[in-house]
């Protein structure tokens, strides 16, 4: 092997070490998708596609790079905050985690959604219940913006009015 050849061997080497501190880096502040950590680490050392799965797939071996994981802090953090699972669903998406593991993180999590839409209208717009069609609607489409669905919608609609 050549010194030029050593000195590129080198170099790659060093790349994924890289490669592997930066990924651990941004786990350590909070759980990724492999997506978004690849979109990350592509945006931040411009590694070849190749080296950066080899990294990822290591890191998923290793057990620090979960997107299971990731989906389910994520959901428990969306839904504290008043998001519905449609909107959840959405953002997962994006992210880059598989549609099946959103379904079975969305499962798991065994939440009454309706009643988390009442808590959602009742901190928004008090536990008085809307008293004309206008106002109705536009707390249909606070929710909706949300990402409840429909038929959660109407249920805690229909609950809240029911109360007064």
């Amino acid at each position: 092997m050549t010194e030029s050849q050593t000195a590129d061997v080198r170099e790659v080497q060093q790349l994924g070490k890289n490669l592997r501190i930066a990924a651990m880096n941004l786990l350590a502040r909070r759980e990724h998708s492999r997506q978004e950590l690849e979109r990350k680490l592509h945006g931040k050392l411009a590694p070849d596609a190749a080296q950066l799965g080899a990294v990822l797939d290591r890191l998923e071996q290793d057990g620090l790079l979960s997107d299971s994981r990731y989906a389910e802090a994520f959901c428990n953090a969306r839904m504290r905050v008043g998001k519905g699972p449609v909107r959840i669903r959405a953002e997962l998406r994006e992210r880059g985690v598989a549609d099946d593991l959103v379904e079975a993180v969305l499962r798991e999590l065994d939440v009454d959604w309706v009643v988390r839409a009442q808590d959602v209208l009742e901190k928004r717009f008090g536990s008085a219940a809307s008293l004309n069609q206008r106002a109705t609607a536009r707390r249909m489409r606070f929710l909706q913006y949300r990402g409840f669905t429909t038929e959660q919608i109407r249920a805690a609609l229909k609950s809240v009015a029911s109360l007064d």
